[in-house]
């Protein structure tokens, strides 16, 4: 089974111009079409041999990409380097695919006689070269279509579809019917059942090293993606920037470019230039030229006088058209003037490797030319349910003893809010035989399998041993001391080849939410190299009963102004596991609230106070229109020195938390944060809100409290 695919384009000109490419989309749509389930990577180099080999190397020592196509660089210029550039990394020869193409082609133009079109095997990866052409591309695909499936299979070791293909070859015919494969799982002798977990107990902080030690053997690959579509993707190669910003002297303020040797005095305004003028002719002594923020300097001119530091001198007679003004005050050179790449220089590294692409960094790229990326792939990650009381939520009419399925649909939006797909695998019986085929096929479509259901003591929980017994797999731990989600099992196990991880998560809603936040996104986290999500330090803001186990308790926050840190009320004072109907309670409010015509269902928050009989009611928002809260506001010690304006700013920062302090320390992205500078936001997590300077006051100290905001997404 062919499980990733990677399509290099090799072009000079299509490196130069991505919109040139049109035989790299096609091959890939051909692969994709071929093998609609396998993960598809496409990258445009251009014909360096150096570059190709790297690219190649890449696909296949590291992404482990079964099969790789390129198309391009074949020919007899002396950019043509493909074939020595795949020469130089195959190991084994495939010469008959390069000659059945050859073949092929020849009957259709005596041109193909000047292709030299490779074709090898490196490792478990097969390489094939492909003309450069569109039409030369969609003819060979033909070619060699109808063996690049076994020839994959022969290389990967997969005897299905190795077995498939030979049997249609000898014309081999099976009589016997073949049904889903039988379970190893005994559930008959229910009396000699197990009455104690055989699993150890492990602590949270060992639970997170196993996570974070089995998940470093991701296999890791790549993918170009549009940066449209490229939003808190992890960036897989530094970015460089291609051109300089500005690319072209440009003024930072509304005035008149001049030249500084005039000093002050009387200049005569030759033109105007608004942003996006270019200008033609270069400024002479005792000229000037009307210039607006952005527009690009004339020549020869060296400095921009704002507005303010001029005095008109005379106009048309109808004051379209200014004749003379009057310089105020000299001008120093490069006054209120941004240099050629004074924002990012030619060749500057715009996003590290490692790099998460926000919004900043993506206006970074779009500024610099930039409209695909290279960046880390996802992993495929399925969903299942387990349960005989489960139906879909779908079905309108509940069925006796069931309840309708929320695990799936909770955990498929939860994934999608941080920016991860997931495949739906349906709700699985509590059966060993369709529980190891509803594995099966979950396993095969995906890297991730997360069950939900079935891994406590019941009878009926059978997910643990189905996984140990039917997959072979290693539960890396069974058991959890923590409050909700004891039996969270993490396991992994080898299907068709490939290693799968397996989380398997309690059946209760909300030990299920809570286990995915703490294990299931940490995981998908490390496989793409995201950090951690942040922690920070709240006061609780009433009591809060304690477990035996450490608990995982669900709260909102408030940020009150009297107090460094925001105040946490729990959702509700005793979280149980499992979701509530809606329940309906007498309560008391808090404050005044205003009627509207209608019944009104308002969303509110509930404190109980122990000198009355009825729970508190405060309203989220007084009025409670149809907006967003506004962002929290956080209290954080700057890690360093911070200038001020004259004017109160909000800079961009980073945080860190460290465990000697209740507040997170501030780093802001730049020390000097110019406002036509996009790359000081790339990163930001915190807007910090900087007092404006005063007489006495011209910086903060480190270790300063301010107010940050946090905003952009939980990447």
């Amino acid at each position: 089974m062919v499980k990733a695919i990677a399509v290099v384009t090799v072009s000079d000109s299509c490196f130069t111009d991505p919109a040139k490419d049109t035989s790299g989309p096609t091959l890939a749509g051909f692969a994709k079409q071929l093998f609609p389930d396998a993960t598809l990577h496409t990258i445009v180099i251009p014909d360096e041999k150096d570059i190709i080999e790297r690219e190649l190397l890449y696909f296949s020592d590291e992404a482990n990409v079964d099969l790789v196509l390129t198309t391009g660089g074949t020919g007899l210029s002396r950019r043509d380097v493909t074939p020595e550039a795949t020469k130089a990394v195959i190991h084994r020869d495939v010469p008959a695919i390069s000659v059945a193409m050859t073949i092929d082609s020849l009957q259709k133009t005596s041109m193909a006689m000047l292709s030299r079109s490779v074709a090898g095997i490196r490792n478990r990866t097969l390489i094939i070269n492909f003309p450069g052409s569109k039409k030369a591309v969609t003819e060979c695909f033909e070619v060699v279509k109808p063996v690049l499936s076994h020839a994959v299979g022969l290389l990967t070791n997969d005897e299905i579809e190795v077995k498939g293909t030979h049997d249609k070859v000898q014309g081999f015919v099976c009589h016997h019917k073949h049904g889903m494969a039988n379970s190893c799982v005994d559930i008959s002798k229910v009396a000699f059942r197990p009455r104690e977990s055989p699993f150890p107990m492990v602590e949270m902080s060992e639970a997170f090293a196993i996570i974070d030690e089995v998940m470093q053997q991701w296999s890791l690959s790549l993918e170009v993606v549009p940066i449209g579509d490229s939003l808190g993707r992890v960036v897989a190669e530094a970015i460089y920037a291609k051109e300089p910003m500005p690319p072209f002297p440009a003024s930072m303020k509304d005035g008149y470019a001049c030249i500084s040797s005039d000093g002050a005095g009387v200049r005569r305004v030759r033109a105007a230039l608004t942003a996006g003028d270019a200008p033609t002719m270069p400024l002479s002594f005792g000229e000037c030229v009307r210039i607006n923020t952005g527009a690009a300097l004339p020549a020869r001119a060296d400095c921009v006088v704002q507005v303010e530091d001029t005095k008109l001198v005379s106009a048309s007679e109808d004051g379209q058209t200014e004749l003379e003004v009057e310089v105020v005050v000299p001008p120093r050179p490069q006054q209120d003037v941004r240099p050629i790449g004074c924002d990012i220089a030619m060749g500057a590294v715009l996003a590290d490797k490692g790099a998460i692409l926000d919004a900043a960094m993506i206006g970074v790229l779009a500024g610099a030319g930039y409209q695909n990326v290279t960046v880390r792939s996802k992993p495929k990650v399925a969903l299942m349910s387990t349960g005989n009381e489960l139906q879909e939520p779908s079905e309108l009419q509940l069925k006796p003893a069931h309840v309708r399925d929320s695990n799936r649909t909770m955990l498929r939006v939860l994934l999608k809010e941080h920016g991860f797909d997931s495949i739906d695998c349906g709700i699985a019986q509590d059966e060993p035989t369709k529980l190891v085929s509803a594995i099966s096929t979950s396993l095969s479509q995906a890297d991730i399998l997360v069950c939900t259901g079935g891994v406590s003591m019941g009878e009926r929980d059978l997910l643990k041993p189905v996984l140990v017994k039917d997959f072979g797999a290693t539960l890396h731990f069974g058991r959890v001391r923590m409050k909700p989600g004891k039996p969270s099992t993490f396991a992994t196990c080898e299907f068709q080849g490939r290693k799968k991880y397996v989380f398997a998560l309690p059946g209760n809603p909300v030990s299920a939410y809570v286990c995915a936040h703490l294990f299931l996104l940490r995981a998908l986290r490390q496989c793409c190299h995201l950090p951690p999500f942040l922690a920070i330090r709240v006061r609780l803001a009433h009591a809060a009963a304690l477990d035996a186990r450490p608990e995982y308790a669900r709260a909102t926050l408030r940020y009150p102004t009297t107090d460094d840190l925001p105040k946490a009320t729990l959702i509700m004072p005793n979280q149980c596991c499992h979701l509530p109907p809606v329940l309906a309670i007498r309560v008391r409010l808090a404050h005044a609230a205003a009627l509207d015509a209608r019944p009104e269902y308002a969303r509110a928050t509930l404190r109980y106070p122990t000198t009355d009989d009825l729970p508190k009611a405060t309203l989220i928002m007084p009025n409670q229109c149809c907006h967003l809260p506004p962002f929290l506001a956080i209290r954080v010690r700057l890690a360093h020195a911070a200038a001020l304006d004259a004017r109160p700013e909000y800079a961009r920062a980073t945080l860190r938390y460290r465990t000697t302090d209740d507040l997170p320390k501030a780093t802001l992205i730049m020390p000097n944060q110019s406002s036509s500078r996009l790359l000081n936001s790339a990163g930001a997590t915190v807007l910090l809100q900087l007092p404006g300077a005063t007489d006495t006051t011209t910086q903060l100290e480190p270790g300063a409290v301010v107010t940050a905001y946090l905003i952009g997404r939980p990447y």
